[in-house]
């Protein structure tokens, strides 16, 4: 039982350090709008741990994330918005067949309820600028991210988590 709790943790850590490093680096970020991968390892921990479990570590990959390589002041909100991608992308496809269809719900979900409403509002507040003077970017940032999300969580799942699973002999909720 300890052993397994020790691998839980050992494997979030992981994909919560994987998911700072594609946050901060492998993104395109403008003042305003950022484009980048950091969604992937959060995927994965909540389709393998759970809502709660991905919540937690996506707010943990924000906080420190933010502390290691700061980019601006610190606003809770964006953290808020980080544990409820994390949420969604548990209830949504945990313990469920990771089907295209509940993969593109999930992913519709948060980024169109997430990035494009909540952190719409989050940065309103932050800048001062009109919601809707906001929206152009942010709706062009969610039609591009809605197939890249889709596509990439599908095809780590079936093509790269599974089969790395199957080697040593575990399988995770298919």
């Amino acid at each position: 039982m300890k052993n397994s709790n020790v691998k839980k943790l050992v494997e979030i850590s992981l994909l919560i350090a994987l998911e700072v490093i594609l946050t901060r680096f492998c993104s395109i970020y403008t003042g305003i709008l950022r484009i980048g991968f950091g969604f992937l390892p959060v995927a994965i921990i909540a389709m393998m741990y759970g809502p709660i479990s991905a919540g937690v570590a996506y707010a943990i990959g924000d906080i420190l994330g933010m502390m290691i390589f700061p980019s601006g002041s610190y606003f809770p909100g964006f953290t808020l918005t980080a544990f409820l991608t994390g949420v969604i992308y548990g209830v949504v496809l945990y313990k469920h067949p990771k089907t295209w269809g509940r993969i593109i719900l999930a992913t519709c979900l948060v980024c169109l309820g997430m990035n494009l409403c909540l952190d719409t509002a989050w940065f309103h507040i932050l800048m001062g600028q009109g919601y809707l003077a906001l929206l152009p970017q942010r709706i062009f940032k969610a039609v591009v991210m809605i197939p890249i999300q889709t596509v990439l969580i599908g095809l780590v799942w079936k093509n790269i988590v599974l089969k790395v699973d199957k080697s040593y002999g575990v399988m995770p909720n298919a």
